[in-house]
């Protein structure tokens, strides 16, 4: 019990460590906030949140604590209750240690920015949203913190205004997050009216929850997320600011949709139709993303691409029902995705804004540090040995290989791990080796502890954080003992293939001509038509359809109220009125003079 205690002290403690810098200016109307304040607020909560970590591996205890109950109704009472368990607790840190470094690396990437210390407030307030979501215990909170996370992405993909491609992204990504909502607020209502509770681990028996509001919360991971179907709006946020990207895609709100799924996984665990829908969709958005990202040449694209591949294959570990290397997953992904993210934006930085990789080359030796960690970040992302997604991927892909649930879906996955060693290398190679490429190499200096430190903190959690994880989260579901060599050597295969294929293309490159325009070329380099598709044909129609309906309306009233018709029939009443008044009678022609001089003379005296 005084484990408990001091399990859910120290938490609270950490969130309100975080929140402290955005609630002094509230209070205290003189306290200027800083970029310095705010990093060293992250760094002390992280040192807080390592301590609880700590107690829940040393004693595997859970824990639930409820603070505040809202009765919102005689059947419904919502209490403020946070759930300490292995997930939140394990994420606590990782998401801290991850946006520590981003923040330190912002001070100087948006060192010139004359609303850096607004900026920083906003990149709080999303890491709190988001911690908010990962220890929420009811759908009440976890909806609260679901909704900051969107509303913060608009606003933080939308931070350049005066761009119009920052705006429609950040616009994109409201809107494609607002159909994933529509699946939540529609789930949560049937659980509502069903259960009376919105407590998570209360809200459904495993044996008899139906696939509807099942559907609706895929819906909500689809949209969060960047599954096939909702994705566009995962590249089109790399119009942020690269920190911005960085968080966004490392440990916050793209992960938010497999975190939800894996929360409710008891629900999921006994409906084989939702596993499979998870399943499918997980394979088919990971190969999806690893098509578009092998002709990309915006290396934040890449990246972003490879996020989504990435994001595919959580999905497809949750359809496996092995929600315990989802989040495995998630855990490794966090550290060399925001690396990645945090060497990119050194180099665009370092060559004034320049983001087009085939005018890159021989940053090697120009920038040694950054290029060395965007290589250890490569290597993890394809599942190198001994790297962090190497022991998240393995176990991933050997649980594929000894399954038969859906082998198209199976095949899918594996083609797409393949491609991820391809567009890795690609980039790496078009970035870091050959001639220089840029009209005139400008003055370059990486050794700003603001850039370095940071990167090469996150390349040691790249190196070290896979072992770290693995040892603290093992799968609840035995896995197979014996195993084939080949089962258990396809990482390895399919890495070596795709980096020999990657080496071909670029070969290819370098002594061919350029290739002509086909169809498996376009295809990934217009990102599967979906754009074009989706994105033109759609709005176009409604905006025709609704401009025809106005138009007729329009037309409509003037023609029948005002126009022709509307006068034709005026003159058709006034003519019936005055056929009434002329029927020929004395009476009522001595009626009318009567009344007209009685008006005339009331009106004159």
């Amino acid at each position: 019990m005084e484990t408990a205690l001091l399990m859910s002290t120290l938490v609270m403690l950490t969130l309100m460590t975080i929140l402290m810098p955005l609630l002094l200016p509230l209070l205290l109307p003189k306290y200027q906030n800083s970029p310095t304040t705010i990093v060293y607020a992250i760094k002390t909560a992280l040192m807080i949140s390592l301590l609880p970590a700590a107690m829940h591996v040393h004693s595997g205890s859970d824990n639930i604590t409820s603070h505040w109950e809202w009765k919102f109704t005689t059947n419904l009472k919502i209490p403020l209750s946070l759930k300490m368990d292995q997930y939140s607790l394990m994420f606590l840190p990782i998401a801290l240690f991850v946006t520590w470094s981003i923040l330190q690396f912002a001070t100087w990437y948006m060192a010139e920015d004359p609303h850096i210390t607004k900026f920083f407030s906003y990149l709080l307030t999303f890491l709190a949203t988001m911690l908010l979501l990962t220890i929420a215990n009811n759908m009440l909170l976890l909806f609260i913190g679901w909704e900051g996370v969107g509303i913060m992405s608009f606003l933080l993909i939308g931070w350049w205004w005066g761009r119009a491609e920052a705006n429609t992204a950040a616009l994109q990504a409201i809107l494609y997050n607002r159909i994933g909502d529509i699946g939540l607020i529609l789930s949560m209502a049937w659980i509502a009216l069903t259960t009376s509770t919105w407590e998570i681990q209360q809200t459904f028996s495993p044996h008899q929850a139906p696939t509807l509001p099942l559907l609706g919360l895929i819906l909500a991971a689809t949209g969060k997320s960047a599954q096939f179907g909702l994705h566009p709006w995962l590249p089109a946020a790399m119009e942020g600011p690269t920190p911005v990207s960085a968080l966004l895609h490392s440990s916050t709100m793209v992960v938010a949709g497999i975190f939800l799924l894996i929360r409710i996984h008891p629900m999921l665990n006994n409906n084989q139709t939702a596993l499979s829908i998870c399943l499918c969709l997980g394979a088919l958005s990971t190969l999806f993303a690893a098509t578009c990202a092998l002709t990309q040449n915006d290396i934040k694209k890449i990246i972003a691409f490879s996020t989504s591949s990435q994001l595919g294959l959580m999905m497809v570990t949750i359809g496996l029902n092995l929600p315990q290397l989802a989040f495995l997953h998630i855990s490794t992904h966090a550290f060399f995705k925001a690396m990645l993210f945090l060497c990119a934006g050194s180099i665009i930085h370092n060559l004034n804004g320049e983001q087009d990789i085939r005018k890159m080359g021989g940053l090697q030796k120009i920038l040694p540090t950054t290029t060395s960690c965007l290589t250890i970040g490569n290597l993890a992302l394809t599942g190198t040995p001994f790297l962090a997604g190497f022991y998240s991927k393995d176990l991933i892909i050997e649980n594929l290989n000894t399954s038969y649930l859906n082998t198209w879906a199976l095949s899918l996955t594996l083609l797409a791990t393949l491609f991820t060693a391809t567009y890795s290398l690609r980039m790496t190679l078009l970035v870091q080796t050959g001639f220089t490429r840029t009209p005139t190499i400008p003055t370059m200096n990486e050794n700003n502890p603001m850039i370095t430190n940071p990167i090469t903190r996150l390349a040691l959690g790249s190196i070290l954080a896979g072992l770290t994880i693995t040892t603290y989260i093992t799968p609840t579901q035995t896995p197979p003992m014996t195993m084939s060599p080949l089962t258990k050597t396809t990482t390895m295969i399919l890495t070596t293939l795709g980096i020999i294929l990657a080496t071909e293309l670029s070969t290819m490159a370098h002594t061919l001509s350029q290739p002509k325009q086909n169809t498996y070329l376009n295809f990934s380099s217009t990102l599967g038509y979906f754009n074009l598709l989706m994105h033109r044909p759609n709005p176009t129609k409604v905006l025709n359809n609704g401009q025809k309906i106005a138009l007729h309306l329009t037309d409509l009233f003037w023609y029948k109220k005002a126009g022709p018709e509307g006068l034709a029939n005026l003159q058709i009443k006034m003519s019936k009125t005055s056929t009434t008044l002329h029927t020929g009678l004395i009476k009522a022609y001595l009626g009318s003079f009567a009344l007209s001089t009685i008006l005339i003379l009331s009106t004159y005296t």
